[in-house]
């Protein structure tokens, strides 16, 4: 046996034992008279000592190890003079009586320990040296024990876990697929899937009433913190539901993930907004509750004053930054700088300050009275001490960049607490959101998602009124999943691609095999899915879910470690029928 124990398992209990442990050197810290080892693996740390009357093979073995060999240590388990309470070993240490090395290492490009010196790109070039660490190992356990409560609690609901292909159709709606050539079927080409979404509609019509997967799925975007080229989804499908049946089962989930994962009761029911409140009380579809500062609608109060650019506004809104008021010029020129940056794009920022005296400045006093600025302040819900800022411009534009700004004052409030959660259901999404550089109607969610009942009156007369069954799962700021009640019947399917720019034709040469389905019983049918990694990235504390994920790409899609994307060989390609094009420079 290379080992009788992890390096993490050893306590008081086990003094006097002789054990055998196996694992990568952390450390070596040579006194003379003895030398200590910190040995690792997976499971923790244990200290291992050799003394000057420890067998001379063991001493001179000792003498030569380097940071992150790979040995064998017999010997017996002894109570330390010197004890850490901050190890979970720290009671015991091992005295070596022998020390066999399975296998020596180079010096790694960066330090293995729960802080490293190395930089993202040098740790994702070695990521199987990063994954080493604490923090990664961490992440890996959290991710490991979240998927085993998935399961569990969807099996004990009566879901099946049902596999669907990764080679699949491509559809144009929605994210760039990824595309694969297929040899035995020259110049034809397969998708992966954006998701399993028509797939698991499939499933509903044969009859499987209860569906879920952890699934990988696949999506050619422009990556950031929260997005990968290839993410995983707990993809679930209901039949013989509405809306209410499915929150009702997914909030149960969520609390027994919160409850089993970290601990945290959730003892209410969450919060259902509706988007349009979202949007007018906190400028996101994905509202960040830990914090206030919900958003006015001021434009009534702005208006026919003579300053110009809130007459010519569509919009005027603003919010309260609590205890602000003694914000410094420079800082209030800062955030001007940052809502003007381009990703926020704002043309600048209104400010109003109440003072704690009871005096009241703002950058408008030009163009209104101090008691009309009071009245602009006290629709925000400022109180003394506290600072307004304002935005204005068309109406969901606005509401967006001063989003911005309110998170990034969050943040520099300290009110972020990843250690805090707000979970809430949106509800009541837009059916379709208007592309001006096209001019057509687009699925806010996906061509198969169900209107409102009370809605489908409007489908031909005004589309941008119509209301989707859909509802997105949210906390902190994150859409963690989302989902709909789906279209079963065909006459109703086809007013949607009538709404969405669809030819007959196109529609059954696109989703034909869907609609084929249906005519043979579709049940009705509905669900949603949770970005996995980002479930756990929240349940983790951190903004990344890279983290979260063994081998993920860097922000360009690449995978530095395999160096992929790559070149293809010419015979590759000729066997696939394919001929690269140079791309154009310009």
């Amino acid at each position: 046996m290379y080992r009788t124990h992890t390096c993490g398992s050893l306590r008081a209990e086990n003094i006097h034992q002789q054990v055998t442990l196996a694992g990568w050197v952390q450390k070596v810290r040579n006194l003379g008279a003895m030398t200590f080892i910190d040995l690792r693996d997976r499971y923790g740390l244990t200290q291992v000592v050799v003394e000057e009357h420890s067998p001379a093979a063991a001493r001179e073995t000792a003498a030569r190890l380097g940071r992150e060999w790979v040995v064998q240590v017999h010997g017996t388990v002894v109570e330390r003079e010197a004890k850490n309470p901050k190890m979970p070993t720290g009671d015991i240490e091992v005295t070596a009586s022998e020390i066999r090395v399975l296998n020596e290492a180079q010096t790694p490009p960066f330090t293995i320990e729960e802080t490293s010196d190395g930089g993202d790109d040098l740790r994702m070039k070695y990521r199987y040296l990063d994954l080493r660490r604490p923090p990664l190992q961490r992440n890996m356990i959290l991710r490991h024990k979240m998927a085993q409560e998935i399961r569990r609690f969807l099996d004990a609901e009566g879901f099946l876990e049902i596999e669907t292909p990764y080679l699949v159709g491509s559809t144009p709606e929605g994210a760039r697929d990824f595309v694969v050539p297929s040899r035995m079927n020259p110049n034809q080409f397969y998708a992966l899937p954006q998701s399993p979404q028509t797939l698991k509609q499939l499933l509903m019509v044969a009859g499987y009433d209860k569906y879920f997967q952890i699934v990988r799925c696949f999506r050619d975007e422009d990556l950031r913190a929260d997005r990968q080229p290839e993410f995983t989804q707990i993809d679930c499908e209901m039949s013989f539901v509405e809306q209410e049946d499915i929150l009702d089962v997914f909030e149960r989930w969520a609390k027994h993930m919160f409850r089993t994962v970290l601990g945290v009761e959730f003892e209410e029911h969450f919060r259902r907004m509706p988007w349009i409140e979202a949007m007018e009380r906190y400028g996101s579809d994905k509202p960040d509750l830990r914090f206030g500062m919900e958003f006015a609608d001021v434009t009534d109060l702005g208006q026919g004053h003579g300053f110009s650019v809130f007459d010519q506004a569509e919009y005027i809104t603003g919010f309260a930054a609590p205890g602000c008021a003694a914000y410094t010029r420079k800082q209030i020129d800062a955030l001007t700088d940052f809502v003007k940056r381009p990703q926020v794009g704002a043309a600048g920022l209104i400010w109003i300050r109440l003072e704690a005296g009871g005096g009241v400045k703002s950058s408008v006093d030009k163009f209104f009275a101090p008691e009309e600025v009071r009245a602009l302040a006290g629709r925000c819900g400022a109180k003394a001490g506290d600072m307004v800022f304002i935005l204005c411009g068309k109406k969901f534009k606005a509401l967006t960049q001063l989003c911005a700004l309110r998170l990034e004052m969050a943040r520099q409030l300290g009110l972020r607490d990843p250690k805090k959660f707000a979970p809430l259901w949106v509800v009541d999404f837009p059916m379709f959101e208007w592309d001006e550089e096209t001019q057509r109607f687009y699925a806010m969610h996906h061509p198969f998602t169900s209107p409102k009942p009370e809605d489908v009156q409007y489908l031909e007369s005004d589309p941008g009124r119509v209301r989707a069954n859909a509802y997105d799962f949210v906390c902190n700021g994150t859409e963690i999943g989302g989902g709909s009640i789906r279209i079963h019947d065909a006459k109703l399917q086809a007013q949607i691609f009538k709404c969405l720019g669809f030819t007959p034709e196109k529609a059954q040469e696109q989703f034909g095999f869907l609609m084929n389905a249906f005519k043979f019983g579709a049940p009705p049918h509905g669900g949603l899915a949770f970005g996995f990694d980002r479930l756990c990235s929240l349940f983790g504390g951190s903004e990344s879910i890279r983290d979260y994920i063994a081998f993920p790409k860097n922000n360009a899609g690449r995978d530095v470690m395999l160096d992929a994307p790559s070149r293809l060989d010419p015979a590759q390609l000729e066997e696939l029928y394919l001929a690269l094009v140079q791309p154009d420079e310009n």
